[in-house]
């Protein structure tokens, strides 16, 4: 396994010496998995079970199968590809090898993926057979794609006018067992991605082996430290693996040797099944999924199974009487963050020791908030002329970050890589204010807060407090523009089917009047608009850019 070494010769003290130049590349990662947690399994849904042994003989015949399609270092592989061992067998084959693994969005727009596989410059696909008819539809427009990967759990590849292409299973099994993984520069470029929820095309980011290796290690401290999250632990992956990489707990898991479990496409029957057979303790997940979750008719019949389940919220802010639904049912539900472009994870919504003899309430009102930053984070949250907010939880600002796992820049994109990392300091564009004990809490996006009257107004409170109310099942407030004010806000509601035709406007005013201290009442939207559904994004996020172009002129009607 430990064949090749990367020497540096020195003369010290009139001694010649000859030391390993240690990098900190994916490779050790897997290969301590498989040293030290051999029989440890893996599944993916009632399809496949597996131990990290078997991983590390996949993933070697996995690369074997890739150099013998022309792929070497720094060659791009693309995949589109849901949460299945498969796709973890590529998180590691590609980029050990020295190529570049892309996780690709297939809940993009068909211009969009053509778009991402193009600047990516992706050589190799490979593709579930779910997506094959996006892929099919776009192929005349891949610029640079030399070859096609069929993933699919059925005997038989699926017909398909992709060429040339070939079959995952079948690639691998005429390939050999044996790869010897080259000794990488930890500096070199491991994985790709590329921005969503964004106006614009979506834009390229880039990790290096040094900075996933430390990403997984600043999870891995701050879950074990602070939340008791160890290699005794099972994960159940939920987050998709096409997105930032899966907030990096596919390879922080692997490290620690954990238990893992995949599911596939998401679904809440699947989930509840694979929580109950294989006894899981941690997951990670978007706030719509949750309340997915909490909503499932059938979550009576595995109630007693999401006792104890510890659950990471991100993607979107953690909404207060979600976490207390949770929190009865015996979760343990804390809020974390991050973005596309910071590998992702920033900040955990850990207790400090010193609260951990607080109420119920007290606590829930941390693990609500942004949280504390990570180990070798630095975090601030700055004014306009840069200075950092006062910690007294109402002067707002951006959040600007420095880290050792920050994307360097852009993709070819030099222009918008000077915005992103102006003043030295990554802006992230979401708009925060923090509490006396450091607590960072996430008030609005930049683009999404609401100015109004050279105030600003943040709509994810006015969502939070919404929510509160017995009748909403889901809310959106966007800003709409006003004569007098510039901008107001509005908010958007989804009802429970049991309060349909049974709450008015007036009734949301008064809701929200009895929360002076979270809510002023000039920031009380001037409508309350109740609509069938919510759009949302690629990766479950309210997608505001389509409602506020829909509602902007809402106010000028009336």
């Amino acid at each position: 396994m430990y064949k090749k070494f990367r020497y540096n010769n020195k003369f010290l003290g009139g001694v010649f010496l000859s030391t390993y130049e240690y990098q900190l590349t994916l490779t050790k990662i897997l290969e301590r998995a498989v040293d030290v947690f051999p029989d440890v399994e893996i599944v993916y849904r009632n399809i496949s079970r597996y131990t990290y042994t078997d991983l590390y003989e996949r993933v070697q015949k996995l690369a074997n199968a890739l150099e013998k399609l022309g792929v070497k270092e720094g060659v791009k592989v693309a995949t589109l590809d849901w949460n299945t061992h498969r796709h973890l067998e590529l998180y590691f084959a590609v980029p050990c090898m020295g190529a570049v693994l892309h996780m690709a969005n297939p809940r993009l727009s068909l211009e969009e993926i053509a778009y991402i596989l193009n600047h990516a410059e992706d050589e190799v696909l490979f593709v579930n057979e779910t997506f094959l008819p996006i892929v099919e539809a776009i192929s005349n427009k891949l610029k640079t794609v030399k070859h096609y990967v069929v993933i699919t759990d059925k005997e038989k590849m699926p017909e398909t006018k992709l060429k040339p292409v070939y079959e995952y299973e079948e690639l691998i099994d005429s390939a050999s067992s044996k790869y010897e993984f080259p000794e990488l520069n930890e500096n070199q470029m491991a994985t790709m991605g590329y921005t969503t929820g964004t106006t614009g095309l979506p834009k390229g980011v880039y990790f290096t082996h040094r900075q996933n290796v430390l990403h997984a290690m600043g999870v891995a401290i701050t879950a074990g430290c602070y939340l008791k999250i160890t290699h005794y632990d099972t994960i159940l992956h939920v987050v998709p693996m096409y997105h930032v990489h899966s907030w990096g707990m596919p390879y922080m898991a692997t490290m620690l040797g954990m238990k893992q479990v995949f599911p596939g496409i998401f679904d809440p029957k699947i989930f509840f099944e694979l929580v109950k057979n294989e006894k899981v303790t941690y997951t990670c997940m978007v706030p719509t999924i949750l309340d997915m979750i909490l909503k499932h008719p059938e979550i009576d019949n595995y109630k007693s199974y999401l006792e104890g389940l510890t659950v990471i919220i991100g993607g979107a802010a953690l909404p207060r009487a979600l976490c207390e639904y949770a929190r009865k049912l015996g979760m343990n539900v804390l809020s974390g963050y991050g973005l596309s472009e910071t590998c992702p994870v920033l900040t955990i919504a850990y207790l400090k020791r010193t609260m951990l003899e607080w109420s119920e309430e007290e606590k829930i009102e941390k693990w609500v908030k942004t949280g504390l930053p990570l180990p070798l984070v630095n975090l601030r949250v700055v004014d306009s002329q840069g200075n950092d907010v006062r910690r007294d939880e109402k002067q707002m600002g951006e959040i600007v970050v420095r880290a050792p796992w920050l994307t360097k820049e852009y993709y070819k994109d030099p222009e918008k890589t000077k915005a992103l990392w102006a003043g030295g300091w990554m802006h992230t564009g979401d708009i925060a204010v923090v509490d006396k004990d450091g607590y960072v809490k996430i008030v609005d996006r930049e683009k999404d807060v609401v100015k109004s009257g050279g105030e600003w107004i943040s709509t994810l409170t006015l969502e939070d407090v919404i929510l509160r109310h017995p009748a909403v099942s889901e809310v959106a407030v966007v800003g709409a523009e006003h004569e007098k004010w510039g901008e107001r806000p509005i908010a958007l509601i989804v009802l429970k089917p049991d309060y349909k035709d049974k709450v008015s406007e007036d009734d949301f005013r008064e809701h929200l009047k009895k929360f002076p201290e979270k809510i002023p009442k000039w920031w009380i939207p001037d409508r309350f608009i109740f609509v069938e559904s919510i759009p949302k994004t690629s990766v479950g996020k309210i997608d505001k850019k389509v409602l506020k172009p829909k509602y902007k002129d809402i106010l000028k009607q009336t």
